[in-house]
């Protein structure tokens, strides 16, 4: 399963639709506080509506907790700053994609340490960065497809047609 990692996220409406995404697809979402929110905040819950339930959600205080009990793994970091599209990127079906916080994203020197592999997300010249939930739903769904959406439903019920 994916691993979805938050640093230091600050929108409780951007943490309540990415949690809903975590728990429509089965990623584990991991918060990396400090948090811009108080993870009872309303907003944060309404976003994610009735999906709580499905969510594995891990929490740690600092980055250092979470390298710490998450030694390894492959880590993609998500940033505007990287050469190389998340296109390019071939996941493994338990990758950790990081994220950064909304007005800075992910700490400088992460990156600097590792480039090969840091991702972005094609955009037109001026157009700074996407919202955060959904930056993280574009790279999660190709992850997944890069694995053919296991364990996922790929098809409703059409109306008119039989169960």
């Amino acid at each position: 399963m994916l691993h979805i990692v938050l640093v230091e996220p600050e929108i409780p409406q951007n943490t309540g639709n990415i949690a809903r995404t975590c728990a429509a697809t089965g990623c584990v979402l991991h918060l990396v506080g400090p948090l811009g929110f108080s993870i009872d905040d309303r907003k944060l819950k309404r976003a994610g509506l009735d999906y709580w339930h499905l969510l594995d959600i891990r929490h740690y205080d600092s980055l250092a907790e979470f390298w710490e009990r998450n030694p390894e793994g492959d880590f993609f970091y998500a940033t505007t700053k990287a050469p190389r599209s998340y296109a390019e990127a071939q996941f493994p079906p338990d990758a950790y994609l990081m994220f950064g916080k909304e007005t800075r994203g992910l700490p400088e020197d992460m990156l600097i340490e590792h480039p090969e592999r840091c991702i972005r997300i094609p955009m037109r010249e001026g157009a700074r960065s996407l919202n955060l939930s959904n930056s993280v739903a574009v790279i999660v769904y190709e992850a997944l497809r890069q694995h053919d959406f296991a364990h996922l439903v790929e098809a409703g019920v059409f109306p008119g047609t039989q169960l």
